[in-house]
């Protein structure tokens, strides 16, 4: 059948997430939000008891650091990344463009000047000789070879001037847009379900650009070498200190090394060698059957049916009968994009977690830290720094480096009368939202600091092994990215409905926090080896025209309004780019991307430079290393619809098709003048 035309709502219903509509909150997270927060360790908020007792001096000391890296290998972190050394250049000034506004447009807006161009849809051929796609015909075997439902991180990497290959994740799929009549996984047709478990993991597609400007669009059909689609049934490495463990083993690999797929890939990170790092976050939701353990409780397993219920094509996903399974999901996945026949390896030595991402920095001595976020109501912040040290040009070398080292999770001190944080979002008497931190280390790959865990238990259980070190809970920490222009370190703390007011502390200033924010951290020596940190708040977000906002101190006349920030980037010059999931429940308006100096006498101007359709979601965004585009992916447009009444037609008239799409200024200009 043909879907009909959208009836679309002018402002959308408000989800129970801080924002997100009810369908995002059944199909990405399992529902999460409905059932307690799965944090329910004795750990106090930081208000509690920690205020003006923790001293940056007297921090757990973890591994040594030692002196410089190269700016080569600094620059190579990222796109975004310009040159990089002891004197990094001065962040640029503002971005010029004038701003989108807020709206409930059913398409992609950008800035005037500037053009978009949809590059890739759901169901488009990746792999060679992959049949066209069709709505209603749809299998899983066709499903495999085409470019996979809702697109969430994606990461680009240059072959030369005019080609580069771009990863996208596939998170999580929409069941009632991609089928009619669907009513849930119970009854559904088997091969739906097929279709839907084909359409995760993530692609890879080679691109080229287009006469010389920032725009890309797909090859030709003879020259997609590179293109690769990972699914479900993917086999992957296990590797680090985990791998073998009697936790990970199962009936089909008694080893413990082998793992078939990816769930529910979020966001992620490019390396400085070449390879993406995607994480695994809501895979909790695939499972049924699970066991009542303290384990499954606090990763959010639980005993019912799932909606999707992949158990009934694939006996693995029930935990009743394959009581390991779900403990092989939760981790950071590694992707050589360069090399389709590649095996991708699962990195048990960053934790296992709901991981939003990881991103990585250079330490001074040239080791490689990653900076990872659980997305949970009132979960941690996470590093990881390598035993090792990043080697320019020696692949074999670097792609070894994730399995050893420490990992360490965020411990955070305000420094601010505990009275003056009353959960209201006022500013303290020092005029900030500022304190100090430590990085506490869990474990290293041959040392457990937890008691009564081993390594591969604090890799295998670490929301577990965390909660015995008192870390701080956060308000749903996503995604993380370094700077390359100053290299502090960037957090999006996307909101928490939950936190009472009683529970506010300065790290998390709002109590319920329903618009999120951002946390800048400044670590000591400006190395990212260092163990401890300074921390401020600079964008508290929401309408600017409500007191309980905070734009770094800029003329909140003079700003856009920002919820619920997702996924943050980096332009060359070190202007922040802030991804937003939720703004149509929470603003009621179209989420966006939006763009702020971090810098100079503009920190805190933060303008919106594109919109995306009604009900989508801003993911990505990457801007490439020439800065002549910027990418990004708008997922699940129209999600409160259905095949038979879409909210949404983006983005060719018909139903709704999660995408990537380029922007570029018409002129030739850099993105974001």
């Amino acid at each position: 059948m043909t879907p009909s035309a959208p009836r679309r709502r002018l402002l959308p219903l408000l989800g129970v997430g801080g924002g997100r509509s009810p369908k995002t909150c059944e199909y990405r997270c399992g529902n999460a939000c409905f059932h307690p927060a799965p944090n329910k360790s004795d750990n106090a908020y930081f208000g509690d008891i920690f205020q003006g007792v923790l001293s940056r001096r007297t921090a757990l000391k973890g591994a040594a650091v030692g002196a410089g890296a190269s700016a080569l290998g600094l620059a190579a972190l990222s796109p975004a990344a310009a040159e990089r050394g002891p004197n990094r250049p001065h962040p640029s000034p503002r971005p010029t463009f004038k701003s989108v506004q807020p709206n409930n447009l059913d398409q992609v807006s950008v800035p005037g000047g500037y053009d978009h161009h949809v590059i890739i849809r759901w169901g488009d051929p990746v792999l060679p000789g992959a049949p066209e796609f069709d709505f209603e015909n749809q299998t899983g075997e066709a499903q495999a070879q085409q470019f996979g439902y809702n697109c969430d991180y994606v990461g680009f990497f240059t072959l030369d001037d005019d080609h580069g290959l771009l990863w996208v994740n596939h998170e999580y799929t929409n069941e009632g847009l991609m089928f009619a009549g669907y009513s849930g996984g119970g009854d559904a047709d088997l091969e739906w379900i097929r279709v839907a478990m084909a359409a995760h993991g993530g692609s890879v597609v080679e691109l080229e650009r287009v006469y010389g400007t920032g725009q890309w669009k797909l090859v030709t059909e003879g020259a997609r070498s590179f293109n690769r689609r990972i699914t479900p049934d993917t086999p992957f490495r296990v590797a680090g200190p985990a791998a073998g463990h009697q936790l990970l083993r199962t009936e089909a690999d008694p080893e413990g090394t082998r793992v078939l797929g990816t769930l529910n890939n979020c966001a992620g990170g490019m390396t400085p060698w070449g390879t993406i790092l995607s994480g695994e976050e809501n895979f909790h939701q695939y499972f049924v059957g699970a066991p009542a353990t303290e384990a499954n409780s606090r990763y959010g397993l639980r005993s019912g049916y799932s909606g999707r219920r992949w158990d009934r094509v694939d006996e693995r996903f029930d935990l009743a009968k394959h009581p390991n399974e779900a403990n092989r999901f939760g981790y950071i996945v590694e992707i050589d994009p360069h090399d389709p026949d590649s095996t991708p390896v699962k990195r048990t030595m960053l934790g296992r977690f709901k991981h939003e991402g990881a991103n990585v920095n250079l330490t001074e001595d040239g080791r490689v830290a990653a900076y990872m976020g659980d997305d949970e109501r009132f979960d941690y912040m996470y590093k990881f720094v390598s035993a090792k040290k990043f080697v320019e040009g020696s692949r074999k070398h670097n792609m070894t480096l994730l399995d050893t080292g420490t990992l360490y999770v965020a411990r955070l001190e305000g420094n601010s009368p505990e009275e003056e944080i009353d959960g209201s979002g006022t500013l303290p008497s020092d005029g900030e939202f500022d304190g100090t931190g430590e990085w506490i280390p869990l474990c290293t790959d041959t040392e457990s600091f937890v008691e009564g865990f081993s390594v591969a238990e604090v890799l295998i259980h670490t929301r577990l092994a965390a909660d015995k070190v008192g870390p701080t809970k956060m308000d749903r920490p996503e995604d993380f990215e370094p700077s390359p222009a100053t290299g502090k370190v960037y957090c999006a703390l996307t909101n928490n409905s939950a936190r009472e007011p009683g529970q506010a502390d300065e790290p998390n200033p709002r109590g319920p926090n329903k618009y999120g924010h951002i946390l800048e951290i400044i670590e000591d020596g400006a190395d990212s080896a260092a163990t401890t940190f300074t921390w401020n708040v600079p964008i508290v977000c929401g309408n600017p025209e409500d007191e309980d906002t905070y734009y770094a101190g800029y003329d909140k006349s003079k700003v856009m309004p920002i919820s619920a920030p997702d996924n943050v980037a980096f332009d060359k010059q070190g202007n922040l780019w802030i991804a937003t999931d939720g703004q149509p429940g929470s603003l009621g308006i179209n989420d966006a991307l939006h763009v702020v100096p971090m810098e100079g006498r503009f920190r805190g101007e933060l303008k919106t430079f594109a919109t995306v359709p009604f009900e989508a979601e801003t993911c990505g965004p990457l801007i490439t290393e020439d800065q002549k585009t910027v990418f990004l992916a708008p997922q699940h447009p129209g999600e409160n619809g259905t095949v038979e009444a879409p909210t949404s037609v983006w983005p060719d008239g018909d139903f709704p098709r999660p995408s990537v799409v380029c922007a570029w200024h018409k002129g030739g200009r850099d993105i974001g003048t």
